[in-house]
């Protein structure tokens, strides 16, 4: 795997004609995935978000959008996006009740422990350790191309990232490192030590003071307690390819 300054537009091809797709990081804790067949964004937090790299008013084009939990800096800009993009927003259940009722057309109202295919897209809502004022917050497993993306939303660590890791394998693993209203360093590297993905990302930090953090100092302790697991620091704008 590879990660890039991010570029717009479709996937390309992997020699011999294999597909491929890119995880492009956009600030705190908002991700596009996109193959050919799909495009995915999660927690669209664009607008005011001092680190993302463009403006909602960029995303043309989408066909899912997953949200962990109602706070601001999660939600963000889904409800523009959906409405503008027709695109199928994926929530516990109670939010995308809700979120349907301020005119968002296709929802798919989840619950924790449930899995989804859509587009050919498997989709299982994953507990996570945090608060919300609708539903209650959740991580996500995202199996696409062949690809495990486990996105832990806000979250402490928890024993049961073990079996996260044992049912759904990923091949990459999205973790808060902020150390205020979630994990820091320590945890999140107890975290990617109990879910033994390939890949771990470092996210949630330093788009405000009270949630500054060294990346290095996670990737270190990662190196401690699980050194077979690859850690990769995105700025905002990169991406991985996979």
């Amino acid at each position: 795997m590879i990660f890039m300054l991010f570029l717009r537009g479709k996937s390309e091809k992997k020699k011999g004609g294999l597909k491929m797709g890119n995880i492009v990081f956009l600030g705190h804790a908002a991700f596009e995935i996109e193959t050919e067949e799909v495009k995915i964004l999660v927690d669209p937090f664009l607008t005011g978000n001092p680190l993302a790299p463009i403006k909602a008013s960029d995303i043309e084009d989408c066909d899912l959008v997953l949200v962990t939990h109602d706070h601001g800096d999660h939600l963000g800009d889904t409800v523009d996006i959906c409405k503008r993009t027709g695109a199928t927003l994926v929530a516990i259940y109670d939010l995308a009740v809700r979120l349907q009722e301020q005119g968002v057309e296709k929802i798919e109202g989840m619950n924790i422990g449930g899995t989804t295919n859509i587009k050919g897209i498997k989709i299982t809502m994953v507990k996570a350790f945090h608060s919300a004022t609708c539903g209650s917050p959740v991580g996500f497993v995202i199996r696409v191309s062949g690809t495990s993306i486990y996105h832990a939303g806000d979250t402490q660590v928890f024993g049961d990232m073990k079996i996260i890791g044992e049912l759904y394998k990923p091949d990459y693993a999205l973790l808060p490192i902020s150390g205020y209203y979630t994990m820091g360093p320590e945890e999140a590297a107890l975290a990617t030590e109990l879910l033994k993905p390939k890949v771990v990302v470092p996210m949630h930090y330093d788009t405000f003071p009270v949630i500054k953090q060294d990346p290095s100092r996670f990737a270190e302790l990662v190196r401690q307690r699980a050194p077979e697991v690859k850690v990769v620091i995105l700025k905002p704008g990169e991406k991985i390819e996979f």
